[in-house]
C-alpha cells in the first residue's frame, strides 16, 4: 500500500507542474517536397536537429531485408566533400552528440549540439542526403559489422530471437513480419547496386522530414535550411506500401530451442494503430496491465503468485500500420511456460469480464500524462515527439493526445479487451532452453 501511495504521489506531483505554454511551431514545405517543423526553445543554448526519412523495413522487398538498416550504417561513410567518418568527427569536436536508428517505419538521424554550431550540421545533412559515397569496399566491410550486430542482438539473444520468430508467424502478408535488421541470408547477398538504388529511391527531399527544437530564431533557421536543402531536386515519390494483413483465422504457435537460462513466453495480438478510435483505450490498457510495479501483470504474476521473474507488455501507438499488442514473461526457476501462458491469458480474461477499478484507471491516465509532461523537458524529446505525430497524421495531433487519454472509460477498456484479444487470434511464441 505504501508503494502504491508513493506511485500516485509521484504522478500527482508531475501533473501539478503546469505544462509549458504551447510554443508556436513554424512549419513549411519546400518546393522540392521537404517538410520542415521548427520549435523555438530558449531555455538553454542547444539545438536538436533531426532528419526523419519515411523508410524502414516495411519498405523492403522479400530477398532484400535489412537494407534500410544497412543504409543507415552507410550514411556515416562520407561524401566527396566530407570524407569517411567526418560527420561524427565534426559533431564530436564541437561538443555535440549524434546517432541514428532504423525501425519498421522510419530511419532517423539526430544531432544535439550547441546552437552556434548548427550551421555545420545543416551542411553535413544536406550533403549526405544526395551525395553519399557508397563504395563497394566499404559496403563489404560494413556487411560484417551489420551481421555481427544481428548475431549479438538476435541470434545470440533469446528474447530478440523469440520476438523475431513470433512476428514472423503473426504476419503472413504485411512486411512487419520481416526483422528490421534483416534475415541473415539476405544480409549476405545484398549488393552495392541494391543499396544505391534504395538510397536513390528513398533518400529524397519529398520523403524526408526535418524537425528542430532549441535555441534559434525559426525564420532565420528556415532560411538556412531552404538554402542548403532547396537545391536538391525532387524525385519521384517512393512506391507506397500497399500490403494489408488479413484477419487472423486461428491461433498460431512457434516453439524454439536456444541456449538460455530460462524459458520465455511471448503472446501477441493484432491491434489497430493510432488512427483507430480505440487507440487511446489500448494505450491506457497497456498501462493498466504492464506499467510499473503497481500494474496487474507485475502484482499478480511476479509479486503475488511468484510465477514470473519478469513480465510485461507493449502497445505500438505510433506504428504506421496496424501492429501487435505484446505480452511477455520469463518464469521463475521451477515454473513452466505453460503455467505462465495460462496466467497471462487469465489476466486478459479478467479484463474482459470486469471493468478495471477507478484507482487503476486514474493511475494509468496519470502515468501517460506525466510522461507527456516530462517529454517537454528536453529539446531532443520535444523534436522527436513532433516528428512522430507528424508521421502518423500531423504534428497537431500531439495536442489531442492527453484529452483523448483522459476521456477513456473503464467500460471502453473492457470492450477493447474483448474485441482485440480473442482466443482464436493469439500468436504464442515459446523458447525452451537447451539442456
Amino acid at each position: 500500500m505504501r508503494r502504491l501511495l508513493a506511485v500516485l504521489l509521484v504522478c500527482a506531483a508531475a501533473l501539478a507542474v503546469p505544462a509549458r505554454a504551447a510554443d508556436p511551431v513554424v512549419e513549411a514545405t519546400l518546393d522540392n517536397g521537404l517538410r520542415v517543423l521548427l520549435l523555438e526553445d530558449h531555455r538553454s543554448p542547444v539545438v536538436s536537429f533531426q532528419m526523419w526519412y519515411r523508410v524502414g523495413s516495411r519498405n523492403e522487398l522479400p530477398g532484400a531485408t535489412g537494407i534500410a538498416h544497412f543504409l543507415e550504417h552507410m550514411m556515416f561513410k562520407g561524401t566527396p566533400t566530407h570524407g569517411r567518418g567526418q560527420f561524427a568527427r565534426v559533431v564530436e569536436q564541437n561538443g555535440g552528440r549524434d546517432n541514428a536508428f532504423t525501425s519498421h517505419d522510419v530511419t532517423s538521424y539526430f544531432v544535439d549540439i550547441t546552437a552556434d554550431k548548427l550551421d555545420q550540421v545543416i551542411a553535413l545533412e544536406a550533403d549526405r542526403m544526395s551525395n553519399l559515397l557508397l563504395n563497394p569496399d566499404e559496403i563489404t566491410s560494413e556487411r560484417q559489422v551489420v551481421m555481427e550486430e544481428r548475431r549479438t542482438r538476435t541470434d545470440d539473444d533469446p528474447d530478440g530471437f523469440l520476438g523475431e520468430e513470433t512476428s514472423a508467424i503473426a504476419f503472413v502478408a504485411h512486411p512487419y513480419r520481416q526483422p528490421v535488421i534483416g534475415w541473415t541470408v539476405d544480409l549476405q547477398r545484398i549488393t552495392p547496386a541494391q543499396i544505391t538504388a534504395f538510397y536513390r529511391t528513398h533518400y529524397v527531399p519529398n520523403n524526408a522530414l526535418i524537425v528542430a527544437a532549441g535555441d534559434f530564431t525559426a525564420s532565420e533557421l528556415l532560411e538556412k535550411i531552404t538554402q542548403a536543402f532547396g537545391p536538391i531536386p525532387r524525385r519521384p515519390d517512393p512506391p507506397p506500401v500497399l500490403a494489408v494483413e488479413p484477419t487472423q483465422a486461428g491461433e498460431r504457435r512457434v516453439t524454439v530451442t536456444r541456449a538460455a537460462q530460462l524459458p520465455i513466453v511471448y503472446i501477441a495480438y493484432h491491434v489497430p494503430n493510432s488512427r483507430a478510435e480505440d487507440a487511446p483505450a489500448l494505450d491506457v490498457l497497456s498501462q493498466v496491465l504492464s506499467a510499473g510495479r503497481a500494474s496487474r501483470i507485475y502484482r499478480h504474476l511476479i509479486h503475488d503468485q511468484q510465477l514470473a521473474l519478469g513480465a510485461g507488455g507493449d502497445y505500438s501507438f505510433f506504428s504506421l500500420d496496424p501492429n501487435l499488442f505484446w505480452f511477455w514473461a520469463t518464469p521463475m526457476p521451477g515454473q513452466t511456460p505453460e503455467a505462465l501462458e495460462k496466467a497471462l491469458l487469465g489476466e486478459l480474461q479478467s479484463l474482459k469480464q470486469e471493468p478495471v477499478s477507478e484507482e487503476e484507471l486514474t493511475r494509468a491516465k496519470n502515468q501517460l500524462e506525466a510522461g507527456a509532461v516530462f517529454r517537454e523537458d528536453s529539446v531532443h524529446s520535444r523534436a522527436s515527439l513532433l516528428a512522430r505525430f507528424e508521421l502518423i497524421g500531423g504534428w497537431r495531433l500531439k495536442d489531442e493526445f492527453v484529452p483523448k487519454i483522459r476521456a477513456v472509460t473503464a467500460e471502453q477498456l473492457r470492450k477493447v479487451a474483448n474485441t482485440y484479444f480473442p482466443d482464436t487470434g493469439k500468436n504464442v511464441g515459446t523458447l525452451i532452453p537447451k539442456s
